[in-house]
C-alpha cells in the first residue's frame, strides 16, 4: 500500500474556482511533509477512472479536489471496481459549490479546516449507501432521494449549477411552480406491506445536509450503521411555500406530513426507472433495493 496521497481535482469545480486554488492547498500539503500525486479530472466520469486506476496502483489514501460530486465519483470508483470491502480514507479540499456532506463536521471554514484535518492525519470512519440498480451499484456518502428533492436537483444541475446555493433556491421555486406528488413503492427492513402512498419526496440520508444548506435530515449520523429515511407527505403549492424556510433548519421533520425512521435495508417495487438524486448528481435508474455498509471508509474532518 502507498503512503503517497492520490489528489484528483476536478478544475471545473465551483465555476472554476477549484482549478485556481488547489494548487496552493496542495502545495501547502506538500510544504507540511504530505506525499501528494495529482491529477486533474477532465469531465463527467473521469474522476471515477482516475480513483479506480489509482487503486489498482495501490493507492488507499484519496484527495477530492472539488465539490461533493468530485467525491462521489472518486468513492464509486473504488468501491464499483473493488468491492464492498475495499479500505480507503479519503479527505477533502472543498473547492466546488455545495460541499454538504462537510457540514455535519462543523467544517465550515471549508477549504482551510479540510486541509488541517489532513494535515493532522484526523479521520474517522463513516458510512456508505449501497444503491442496487438493474444494471449494477452505486455508491453514496451524503444521501440519496426520490421526488420533489431529485426534481429540484434536475432542473439545478442542468441550468443553475454555477449558481451555487442560490442556483438550487431557484430550482426549488420553479418546481414548486410545477409540482408533483408521486407513490414510490417500497418496504423497509422487515415490513411485511409495500407503502405505496403518494408523497412530496422520500430521501434516505448518510448526513444531514443537501443542497448545500438544507438540512433535510437532522437527526442523521454517517456513522451509526443506519439510513435515516426521512418521507414528506403529499402537501401542497401553499403549504410547501410556507414551510419552506424550514427545510434550512431542520423543523421541516415536525410538520403533520413528514416522517422519519432509521433502517437498513430499503426495497423498492417500481414500475419503471425514475430520477435519482446521489451526493447532488442526477441518475435515471431501475433501483431494486438500497442497503448501508457501516463504517466503509476513513474521511478526513
Amino acid at each position: 500500500m502507498r503512503e503517497t496521497f492520490f489528489a484528483i481535482v476536478n478544475p471545473a469545480a465551483g465555476g472554476g474556482r477549484s482549478a485556481k486554488l488547489a494548487g496552493p492547498a496542495i502545495a501547502r500539503l506538500r510544504e507540511s511533509g504530505l506525499h501528494v500525486d495529482v491529477i486533474a479530472s477532465t469531465g463527467p466520469g473521469h474522476a471515477a477512472e482516475l480513483a479506480r486506476e489509482a487503486y489498482d496502483q495501490h493507492y488507499r489514501r484519496f484527495i477530492a479536489v472539488g465539490g461533493d460530486g468530485t467525491a462521489h465519483e472518486i468513492l464509486n470508483g473504488i468501491f464499483t471496481h473493488a468491492g464492498a470491502n475495499a479500505r480507503v480514507s479519503l479527505g477533502f479540499l472543498p473547492l466546488g459549490t455545495g460541499n454538504s456532506f462537510l457540514r455535519d463536521f462543523a467544517t465550515l471554514k471549508g477549504a482551510e479546516a479540510a486541509l488541517q484535518a489532513l494535515l493532522e492525519n484526523r479521520k474517522r470512519p463513516i458510512d456508505l449507501l449501497r444503491l442496487t440498480h438493474s444494471k449494477g451499484e452505486i455508491y453514496a456518502f451524503n444521501l440519496l432521494s426520490v421526488g420533489f428533492t431529485a426534481d429540484v436537483a434536475t432542473l439545478t444541475n442542468r441550468y443553475f449549477k454555477p449558481l451555487g446555493p442560490l442556483g438550487y433556491l431557484l430550482g426549488v421555486f420553479i418546481r414548486v411552480a410545477q409540482l408533483r406528488r408521486r407513490a414510490f413503492t417500497l418496504r423497509c427492513d422487515d415490513d411485511t406491506n409495500w407503502d405505496d402512498r403518494r408523497c412530496l419526496f422520500l430521501a434516505f440520508n448518510n448526513s444531514k445536509y443537501t443542497g448545500g444548506t438544507m438540512l433535510i435530515a437532522p437527526q442523521s449520523d454517517p456513522s451509526d450503521g443506519l439510513i435515516e429515511f426521512v418521507r414528506w407527505g403529499p402537501i401542497g403549492r401553499l403549504g410547501l411555500l410556507r414551510m419552506l424556510p424550514k427545510l434550512y433548519d431542520g423543523t421541516h421533520i415536525q410538520h403533520p406530513l413528514a416522517e422519519r425512521r432509521a433502517v437498513r435495508r430499503v426495497e423498492f417495487n417500481l414500475p419503471g426507472p425514475v430520477d435519482v438524486m446521489i451526493d447532488g448528481e442526477i441518475a435515471t435508474l431501475e433501483i431494486r433495493f438500497l442497503d448501508i455498509i457501516p463504517g466503509a471508509v476513513d474521511v478526513h474532518i
